[in-house]
């Protein structure tokens, strides 16, 4: 089931966003000195945003999390910030579930494309994505020390 997350579920979220980063980080996740706890929190109850969770077996198994960026140019663009399935619920359809969820709603409100950054080390999530039509995004080439990849979704008839 995917579903609107709930604000008493920034722990729960925080939990997983960590155990699914801490896949593709070889030396560990780094101190970045951000409370994910508040942030998720914020993320849900922020008004112009979406906050979706896969829910398997009454467990949150999956999270993202989408909106136009602040000073965003057009509203036609929506960028996914996090995207996440919990390690443990891998090659199940979580993520294949949520992605279509995800695009059912830029559908819904109307969003061109979508946007995203993928950590460069992460192949696990750059082949997910290739895999739902993600393209590398021609507006921010990659450019030399960047640790993020760029990536742009086209809806279909849009």
């Amino acid at each position: 089931m995917i579903r609107t997350a709930l604000p008493a579920e920034a722990e729960t979220i925080a939990e997983l966003h960590f155990r699914a980063r801490s896949t593709y980080y070889p030396d560990g996740v780094p101190a970045d000195g951000l409370d994910w706890r508040a942030a998720w929190r914020a993320s849900i109850e922020r008004a112009d945003a979406h906050v979706l969770c896969a829910v398997e077996r009454g467990r949150i198994a999956g999270v993202a999390s989408f909106r136009v960026p602040d000073g965003a140019a057009s509203a036609g663009t929506v960028k996914l910030f996090q995207f996440h399935v919990d390690p443990a619920h891998w090659r199940l359809g979580i993520g294949t579930a949520l992605h279509r969820a995800c695009v059912e709603q830029w559908r819904a409100d109307r969003r061109r494309a979508a946007v995203l950054e993928v950590h460069a080390d992460n192949a696990r999530a750059q082949a997910f994505y290739a895999r739902r039509g993600w393209v590398p995004d021609p507006e921010h080439p990659p450019a030399e020390g960047d640790h993020h990849l760029y990536l742009r979704y086209t809806l279909a008839g849009e």
